[in-house]
């Protein structure tokens, strides 16, 4: 019985024979379709199907270059880039339990709820959770094995002397790109050119194959600065010790080398760390020797004397009368602090005196005093490629009045930066050629611009190392063993366009060993207010610790005997200040 029925069902379900026959031709002729087709589409259309393809799986992403590195004039490294790594999520991936998210946020040092919110963007497959983490913390991270989370790999900038340099180096960004300083003027050198590569992503967003590189990186160029760490150690050590001891607002110092021109150190106070992004203000990061200017007070004076001298006016035994201690310019009158009766030209600058200065500036054509300023650099940038240096003031000499004429002779009525001030004394230290200012280090001579005859800048420089004598205005500038000329400056601070009683500028330029200069340092402090305030008592000590250390340093021989410093005063600094 059940044998009969087995029959029964198949004989329900076979197939007649031309059915079948048809049903097999139209499975061929499918097949045969669809093999032309795919022979068709390869053949045919490949280009085209490549390119939907790429459309949806390729991807050019880009390849960071490697950012040069900032050096001193040695070799030492003063800004480097390091190695780190940025955690990202894709929220799309991301499968993360209340315990993970715990972890991760306090590897991150980030609240709970703000990670949380990151990883929760729908509308996005990329969002940094925090970047640029140390490699230790990456580690700890990818430990957790979250699902979502992953790790690029990005520069940090360091700067090995931290605030010591930072207003020379700057610093950059997040992105490795500069945002002050030489990081910034030189960025298009440090940063080179970033390359591309095309590769194939998978549905996820990971990269499963390198195609192609498009265009290969190059990397930045490193950039030898003409600073000495050494030196620049020393004058940030010894600013900031006289900006505290003094309560300054402000203080700058510049140290050139005398015969090239040569920046070997600079910095400021207020100051910051550029490895510490919560130290950066704009009140921190001026760089106020380059980019502000002042009344740069009696350490002008030479200027005036050097052109009068020049032009056959004086020479330096020439006498004058500046008694009674006052002199009338128009409706003004200009003062010294005390009567200092008939003085040579030298003895003008040896002792400081407004009034004999005064006297020599009125005997010179307007055009030939403003030429003497001009010459020397006042009124236009150094042209150093530092971003934002400062052109200073120097109005045309035919708006001139008398007393305006008068006053800028010593350092009133006329706006310089330090680094501008610095590099005018160059013509002293050269036998009269200014000589370029640069924050890269020079292999070959550099050649000078002719100011004033050898003669007379060797006049002059006699005329500043007698100011650095017991009977001038800067005993405290003396350095043992070494010789030192220079001069002091103190103006009363120029704010909104009054004078302050009680507010100063105090400075100092000089340099040293006077018999064959390798050195000058320029030293200002703003508004300093714990008793003392004259240039003499408050620049020349920093120039002299300075000058000491550096040309210990650059082991330059001695042009005086060891026991050559002598401060006694016949009168105090305070009383010869002009």
């Amino acid at each position: 019985m059940l044998r009969h029925i087995n029959r029964t069902v198949v004989a329900q379900v076979s197939m007649p024979a031309g059915r079948a026959r048809v049903l097999l031709g139209l499975l061929i002729l499918g097949m045969t379709g669809l093999l032309v087709r795919a022979a068709y589409l390869q053949g045919m259309q490949n280009d085209f199907l490549q390119q939907e393809g790429e459309a949806r799986f390729s991807r050019v992403v880009e390849m960071s270059a490697d950012r040069g590195m900032i050096i001193d004039r040695n070799g030492e490294i003063l800004a480097i880039s390091s190695p780190v790594a940025s955690v990202y999520a894709d929220p799309q991936l991301i499968a993360i339990n209340p315990t993970q998210l715990r972890e991760l946020s306090g590897l991150l040092a980030m609240d709970e709820a703000e990670v949380e919110r990151r990883i929760n963007r729908e509308q996005t497959r990329f969002v940094y959770l925090k970047r640029q983490i140390v490699p230790e913390v990456a580690e700890r991270i990818h430990a957790l094995k979250i699902p979502g989370i992953a790790f690029e790999t990005e520069f940090k900038r360091y700067y090995p002397e931290g605030e010591g340099t930072a207003h020379v180096v700057g610093f950059t960004d997040i992105n490795d790109q500069g945002q002050e300083g030489v990081e910034r003027g030189w960025n298009a050198v440090l940063a080179g050119e970033i390359g591309s590569r095309r590769v194939i992503k998978d549905n996820k967003g990971r990269i499963i194959e390198d195609v192609e590189n498009i265009r290969v990186p190059k990397p930045g160029r490193d950039v030898a600065l003409s600073l000495d760490r050494r030196i620049q150690h020393i004058a940030h050590r010894e600013l900031k010790k006289a900006v505290a001891i003094h309560k300054a607002k402000a203080g700058s110092i510049v140290v050139l080398d005398a015969q090239t021109g040569e920046v070997l150190a600079l910095t400021n106070f207020p100051v910051y760390n550029p490895n510490s992004r919560s130290s950066i203000t704009s009140e921190r990061i001026r760089n106020r020797a380059l980019t502000d200017t002042f009344e740069p007070g009696s350490t002008l004076k030479p200027f005036p004397v050097a052109v009068a001298i020049e032009t056959g006016h004086v020479n330096p035994g020439t006498q004058l009368q500046t008694s009674p201690g006052t002199y009338k310019v128009g409706r003004s009158v200009i003062r010294d602090v005390s009567d200092k009766g008939m003085l040579s030209v030298a003895e003008i600058i040896q002792v400081s005196s407004n009034v004999g200065m005064v006297k020599i500036a009125l005997s010179l054509p307007s055009q030939t005093l403003w030429e003497i300023y001009d010459n020397v650099g006042f009124g236009m940038p150094v042209g150093t490629g530092y971003p934002g240096e400062a052109n200073g003031l120097l109005r045309p000499y035919n708006r001139w009045r008398p007393v305006e004429q008068a006053t800028m002779s010593f350092g009133h009525g006329i706006s310089v930066s330090l680094i501008q001030l610095a590099r005018a004394y160059t013509i002293f230290t050269t036998g009269g050629e200014l000589k370029p200012v640069t924050l890269e280090k020079q292999e070959f001579p550099v050649m000078g611009q002719r100011v004033i005859s050898k003669e007379t800048a060797m006049a002059v420089s006699q005329m500043l190392e007698m100011a650095t004598q017991p009977a001038g205005t800067a005993p405290l500038a003396q350095v043992n063993g070494y010789r030192v000329a220079g001069k002091t400056g103190t103006a009363h601070k120029l704010i909104d366009g009054k004078y302050a009683k009680k507010q100063y500028i105090s400075s100092f330029v000089g340099y040293a060993p006077a018999s064959n200069p390798r050195l000058i340092i320029a030293v200002m402090l703003d508004e300093p207010s714990a008793g003392k305030y004259f240039g003499g008592a408050v620049a020349a000590p920093v120039f002299s610790q300075v000058m000491s250390g550096a040309l210990r340093i650059l082991n330059v021989p001695h042009d005086a005997a060891a026991n050559n410093i002598v401060r006694y005063l016949f009168v105090s600094p305070e009383e010869q200040e002009g």
